[in-house]
C-alpha cells in the first residue's frame, strides 16, 4: 500500500495521456508497440484527484477509461475507499467514459457526486447508459457555472472556467483549485491560447502550480492537418512563457499527452529540452501540495 504522511489538502496525478491512453488503439508505431509488450511504459488517461486527509475525503477530476485502475491506485494511495465527487472538464471520452463503472455493472454506486457544467449534464441525463445511472441514483448531478466558485468542503474551493475546445456534446472548462494557501490551475485540453479570452501568463503567475495541455509537441508530429485538432504545442507554450522568471515557469507541468508526443519517453531529448528550459512534464503519482 502506498501511504504519505500528509496532513493538508493535496493534489495527485491519476494520469497523463491524451483520451486515447497510451498506448493507444489501433497504433502500428514503435512507442505503442513497446508499451503493448511492456505494460510497465504505458501511461492512463489524464486525470487528477483532490484529496483531503484530514476530512477523509477524495475527488476525481474526469472520470476516464482508466477509471477503475486510478480509483484503485486512489484507494491504495488514501488507504480510503470514500470517493467524494467527480468532476468533468467536458464530454470527450477521455473525460468521462470512467462513469460506467458506477453503474449496476460494475461498482453500483449510491448517489455519487457528479459536478459538471449545464450541457454536460444534459447530455448525461439525456443519452444512455448514462440516464441510466441517474435513475438508478449511482450518481447525483449538481450543475456548476462559470467563474462561479464552489465549495467541496471548508477546506477547499474549485472555479470553473470556460475554454475553447470542440464543444461537440458539451462546454469545456477547466479548474481552478485552492485552499487558503495554495492554487492549482488544470487545463487539460484548450484549442490554442491565443483563442482564450483569459491571460494565461496572468494566470500562471497567481498560482502556485499549473497543469496545461501539453498533447502534441510540435506541428509536425501527426501525418494529418493537425490544424483540425487544434491545441497549443509544447514548443508554441514554451515560447510563449520563455520570459516567464523560473519560479513562474517551474509552476508548469504539461500533461494530456499524445501517444505520438516524444515526452512520453524519458530518454527523449524533447523531454531535456522541456526540463532545460525550466518547465516539468506531468507524472502519474506526483503529488502537489494544495
Amino acid at each position: 500500500m502506498i501511504k504519505n504522511n500528509l496532513t493538508r489538502p493535496y493534489i495527485v496525478v491519476l494520469g497523463v495521456a491524451q483520451d486515447g491512453g497510451f498506448p493507444h488503439a489501433g497504433c502500428q508505431k514503435r512507442c505503442c508497440q513497446s508499451a503493448f509488450k511492456d505494460s510497465s511504459i504505458s501511461k492512463k488517461v489524464c486525470s487528477i484527484a483532490i484529496v483531503d486527509p484530514k476530512n477523509n475525503q477524495q475527488w476525481i477530476i474526469d472520470a476516464t477509461p482508466d477509471f477503475k485502475e486510478q480509483f484503485y491506485n486512489l484507494q491504495q494511495k488514501t488507504n480510503s475507499f470514500n470517493l467524494s465527487g467527480i468532476l468533468l472538464t467536458h464530454a470527450h471520452i477521455g473525460h468521462y467514459l470512467g462513469l460506467a463503472y458506477l453503474g449496476k455493472e460494475a461498482i453500483n454506486s449510491n448517489e455519487v457526486t457528479v459536478f459538471g457544467m449545464k450541457r454536460m449534464l444534459s447530455f448525461l441525463n439525456n443519452n444512455g447508459p448514462w440516464d441510466q445511472l441517474v435513475k438508478l441514483n449511482n450518481i447525483s448531478l449538481t450543475e456548476i457555472k462559470e467563474n462561479v466558485e464552489f465549495e467541496l468542503n471548508k477546506e477547499i474551493k474549485v472555479t470553473p472556467i470556460l475554454v475553447p475546445h470542440r464543444d461537440d456534446y458539451s462546454e469545456t472548462v477547466c479548474f481552478l483549485i485552492y485552499s487558503k494557501q495554495k492554487k492549482i490551475i488544470f487545463i487539460p485540453d484548450i484549442d490554442k491560447w491565443h483563442l482564450w479570452d483569459k491571460n494565461i501568463i496572468e494566470i500562471i503567475k497567481d498560482v502556485d502550480y499549473a497543469l496545461i495541455d501539453g498533447t502534441f509537441y510540435n506541428d509536425s508530429e501527426l501525418e494529418r492537418d493537425m490544424s483540425k485538432i487544434p491545441h497549443p504545442f509544447v514548443t508554441e507554450s514554451m515560447e510563449l512563457f520563455e520570459k516567464l522568471e523560473f519560479k513562474h515557469k517551474n509552476k508548469i507541468f504539461f500533461t494530456h499527452l499524445n501517444h505520438t508526443n516524444p515526452l512520453m519517453d524519458d530518454n527523449s531529448n524533447e523531454q531535456k529540452e522541456v526540463k532545460k528550459r525550466g518547465f516539468n512534464m506531468a507524472t502519474e503519482n506526483l503529488i502537489l501540495k494544495l
